[in-house]
């Protein structure tokens, strides 16, 4: 689901961009009031592990296209939607910056797609009040079923917006990415179900241990063999009639810095795949510290 430069205009691109700040500085305050320093190395595995997983795109049979987890409900139910919410952001702007997975232009949509309606209205609506009822997989199915299909609504409403959508194939680029991320979103919810009930029957360390191991192995080994079909999003648009975007100083900017900054992109891909796994986890962890700065200070006095 990440959307690139040409279906994003500057006009849709900025803005959402400005939302996608604001929203970082909103759930960082948040989060300070509920994370604890011993939840900073968990959660730094847990967004590698989610970074591993996104590289796992699995056949959709007789689609001939392809699907990933998003991983956003995951994070929420285990670290908490504020830190979930910084730790999608994370994932995304080494995916962005590092690997040219989404574009520079569209990084702001891409945060809002699938970190804000995941993390604040998926996960408070759909998974929270189930787990609550000790209905833990329900609610993960049915909350990665609807941040999905809110996130594909909200790419058809952006690349109209953008222009790159004609009005006349919105209603059909609609239907087509909400059946093509329904059984994404099944698979996604079963796979965060599991995950969940697995780590309510471990301790922190064996958990942590566990899934920094199995992230080493997916995306050094397994992510070799994913799916190269394409995702629901390019299936999606290689079935309307896409509008170019309009070159201009912005797009060429976004992409003359992106051509540098994707260093990781250009190497062995297994060694790049490592490398953005390390670097997303390390990037969460220094977050983590950030928020708990004032308490590990306090307490180092």
């Amino acid at each position: 689901m990440h959307l690139g430069n040409g279906i994003i205009c500057p006009v849709t691109g900025i803005p959402m961009l400005a939302i996608a700040g604001v929203t970082v500085f909103y759930a960082y305050k948040k989060a300070k009031k509920e994370f604890s320093k011993d939840k900073i190395l968990p959660a730094a595995v847990l967004t590698g592990l989610v970074f591993a997983l996104q590289m796992i795109n699995f056949a959709i049979p007789t689609t001939g296209s392809s699907g990933h987890i998003v991983g956003a409900i995951l994070l929420a139910a285990l670290i908490g939607p504020y830190a979930a919410f910084l730790a999608m952001c994370a994932i995304l702007v080494v995916q962005a910056v590092f690997f040219a997975d989404g574009g520079l232009l569209a990084l702001g949509c891409n945060i809002f797609n699938m970190g804000i309606l995941a993390c604040f209205v998926a996960y408070p609506l759909f998974y929270k009040p189930l787990a609550d009822r000790n209905r833990v997989v329900t609610g993960a199915i049915l909350a990665s079923v609807a941040a999905l299909q809110l996130g594909s609504i909200a790419v058809v409403i952006e690349g109209a917006l953008s222009g790159s959508v004609e009005l006349s194939s919105f209603l059909k680029f609609t239907g087509l990415m909400q059946a093509i991320h329904l059984p994404i979103g099944i698979v996604e919810g079963l796979v965060t179900g599991a995950v969940i009930v697995a780590a309510k029957f471990m301790d922190t360390k064996k958990f942590s241990a566990a899934a920094g191991g199995i992230s080493l192995i997916l995306a050094g080994v397994i992510s070799n063999y994913a799916s190269q079909k394409p995702d629901g999003l390019e299936w999606s648009l290689l079935n309307i009639p896409v509008v170019e975007q309009t070159q201009n100083a912005l797009y060429g900017i976004s992409e003359a810095v992106q051509a540098k900054t994707a260093v990781l992109a250009n190497l062995p891909y297994t060694s790049g795949s490592i490398l953005g796994l390390l670097l997303v986890c390390g990037l969460m962890y220094l977050t983590g510290l950030l928020i708990c700065r004032k308490m590990i200070r306090e307490n180092a006095e």
